[in-house]
């Protein structure tokens, strides 16, 4: 006997799971442009202030949306409201990872254009699947591996060794790249019944005290100049929290593989930024490379997509 016929889903439930699923691709597009707006104030302000205080600032300001979201998780409230975790130690490392995450990416916007160091930093789902082959121990097919080797030759191209404007400050995004990517691998090894935001929370809480702990054993922190650089810093985490609320929404009313192919649309806003407020139009960097990252990565994700649809049929 042939496999029963499946239920045909409701045109209201249809066009409800469309809206849901378009209003999470605007949060998330929103984020982005957030996202690129607190690079700008941080690149900004990184001729004054060293790269782990400005990250200190911002993990400080980000406690507040880490916060919100963790009390707004109806799967936290549901388990009692716990903030114990059981693999504390994993949560220490990555907090840990995520506060050179971010050092390495803050001092990049400072030596590199806007766009060339952000777009280097999408090299990081290149590398989330070389690590959960390794760490979680999946299976990666050749499609998948033929999508990481295409996006590394993209990033290659965008570092440029060998070229004469190459620095080895396109190596800083590139392990940001890495270290992000370590993060997103490790979230998956928590345990499955740990609410999201509570991870966050844990993750914000860590890097705040790392990067604190580091501007004191590095650059220090400087005083600020006026009032107009605590508005400037005050914007940074603003952007930088609300961004991040955002994204915890997005992935909360629609799949992840439904959203990842949108998160490309942060190279060319990044370009169009560096070129609007600091006269950056890095074309020769940039191209091909930058393609090849963006077309690595939609291999990966259309792979990944066939994969669940295989496994949901």
């Amino acid at each position: 006997m042939g496999a029963a016929p499946r239920e045909s889903c409701p045109p209201e439930r249809s066009l409800m799971h469309l809206s849901r699923t378009t209003l999470a691709i605007c949060y998330s597009m929103i984020a982005l442009v957030l996202f690129d707006s607190m690079g700008l104030i941080i690149k900004h302000l990184s001729g004054a202030y060293g790269a782990a205080e400005l990250s200190a600032y911002r993990n400080l300001f980000g406690l507040i949306p880490a916060a919100i979201a963790l009390w707004s998780s109806r799967a936290w409230h549901q388990a009692g409201r716990r903030w114990h975790l059981r693999q504390w130690k994993l949560a220490l490392l990555r907090g840990f990872i995520l506060t050179f995450a971010q050092y390495f990416f803050y001092l990049s916007l400072g030596l590199l254009s806007f766009a060339t160091a952000s777009t280097i930093t999408y090299a990081n789902a290149l590398f989330m699947v070389a690590l959960a082959a390794v760490l979680l121990g999946e299976k990666v097919g050749p499609v998948r591996w033929a999508a990481v080797l295409v996006g590394f030759v993209g990033v290659i191209l965008v570092v440029g060794p060998g070229r004469d404007t190459f620095t080895p400050a396109a190596l800083l995004p590139l392990a940001a790249a890495a270290c992000y990517a370590l993060t997103g691998v490790t979230a998956r090894m928590m345990d499955a019944e740990v609410p999201t935001g509570l991870i966050n929370l844990y993750s914000s809480a860590l890097a705040a005290i790392g990067a604190l702990l580091l501007a004191v054993l590095t650059t220090g922190f400087s005083p600020l100049r006026d009032t107009g650089d605590l508005i400037w810093i005050g914007g940074m985490g603003a952007f930088g929290g609300t961004a991040v609320l955002l994204l915890i929404a997005a992935y909360r009313m629609a799949e992840q593989s439904d959203l990842a192919p949108f998160s490309y649309f942060g190279i060319p806003i990044a370009f169009v930024f560096g070129w609007a407020f600091f006269d950056e139009a890095p074309w020769g960097e940039l191209f091909p490379g930058a393609l090849l990252i963006i077309v690595g990565g939609l291999l990966i994700i259309w792979r990944e997509r066939r994969l669940r649809r295989a496994e949901r049929a």
